[in-house]
């Protein structure tokens, strides 16, 4: 019964995704495979230059079918929906279920970072919630996959040997393990599948 459970993103609360280093390629074919009807929100934070605008609501835009956005203030999560972390802050859940952004130092020196995303999530959405993190050269996303395996919530990880940048999936299963390691291929797959 888990197993199949594990492989329905729709099923979950919420997703919540974190990326850096060859982010931004797998970013466009894990939401570009995203079916209309997908209902759970998508929080996203990528590693970003802190001084200078994001193209990514742009870029993902023209892969994506469900709307795409950076995040605002306060904003509540809005389900069908893609919401980015914008360049210089840390992005977080409220228990009401809106957004933050923080200015609170960088951690693991990225603003925005994995870890407060998926730690605040997780918090909110305990079981509920599916975590997802990609490439990247840095240890940031480890401690956030500790505390949503922590809640019980489901957490995959991209296969370091299919990532561009294989040090941070590596990193988060030698910290906390995962429901499951795949290769982008198959993580796209189980995003595609038809909502029922």
């Amino acid at each position: 019964m888990s197993a199949v459970r594990d492989d329905r993103p729709n099923t979950a609360e919420a997703v919540v995704i974190g990326a850096s280093a060859g982010g931004v390629e797998a970013l466009l074919a894990l939401l570009g495979a995203l079916p209309r009807g997908f209902t759970p929100p998508v929080l996203v934070v990528l590693h970003l230059p802190p001084h200078r605008p994001s193209r990514m609501v742009e870029l993902m835009s023209r892969r994506c079918v469900l709307p795409v956005s950076e995040a605002l203030d306060k904003q509540p999560v809005q389900q069908g929906s893609v919401v980015f972390a914008p360049p210089d802050y840390h992005l977080l859940v409220e228990p009401d279920r809106h957004l933050s952004l923080s200015v609170d130092p960088p951690v693991l020196y990225s603003r925005p970072a994995i870890d407060p995303l998926f730690e605040s999530a997780a918090a909110v959405y305990g079981a509920g919630l599916l975590g997802v993190l990609l490439t990247g050269a840095s240890q940031d996303g480890s401690d956030g996959v500790a505390a949503i395996r922590r809640c019980r919530g489901r957490m995959w990880i991209q296969a370091p040997s299919d990532a561009k940048a294989p040090a941070m999936p590596s990193a988060a299963l030698e910290r906390a393990g995962a429901d499951a390691v795949l290769t982008l291929d198959q993580l796209c797959r189980r995003f595609a599948a038809p909502v029922p």
